[in-house]
């Protein structure tokens, strides 16, 4: 979700107990590839899956986490990735983060204390589909779209502590 000092673009409709807190840290890198790895989660937690899943389902649904799934090298399989931001006038953010955070390709949008205070990611199937992601983002938002293709790849495992 796009923040400034604890402000949220999409607010979170609730914060995480501490059981949702153990939980995140717990999703966050070596997730059990296995056929029952909700079941393993749970098990290292003192959870059962069924809860496990629940809490999972309930966190997307109360916007307390944007997304759960697998980190994906999209440049292996043909994709590309994209830094992008956009500066958005005060009056138009709620509205322009709705739009801009209602297309698929976009990860990770975030407020910044800077004139360009959008910042997102765009990940796409094929290195054409950036530049046509932002057009779509541009026609929607009325905002031009800066992008900033990376120069050189880093590896960083970036875990947040909940």
């Amino acid at each position: 979700a796009a923040r400034a000092g604890g402000r949220r673009g999409v607010a979170a409709a609730r914060e995480p107990d501490a059981v949702d807190r153990r939980l995140i840290n717990a999703l966050q890198g070596d997730f059990p590839l296995s056929a029952t790895p909700f079941a393993d989660v749970a098990a290292a937690l003192g959870l059962n899956e069924a809860e496990v899943i629940a809490r999972i389902r309930a966190m997307l649904d109360d916007r307390v986490l944007t997304r759960f799934g697998p980190m994906f090298q999209i440049e292996r399989m043909g994709g590309a990735f994209c830094l992008a931001a956009m500066a958005v006038p005060e009056a138009q953010w709620e509205a322009a983060a709705e739009a801009v955070n209602a297309f698929p390709e976009v990860a990770h949008n975030y407020r910044r204390e800077h004139r360009l205070n959008m910042w997102f990611v765009l990940a796409t199937e094929r290195p054409g589909g950036i530049a046509d992601a932002a057009r779509r983002i541009e026609a929607a938002t009325g905002l031009p779209v800066r992008l900033f293709p990376k120069e050189r790849e880093y590896f960083v495992e970036m875990k947040l502590e909940a």
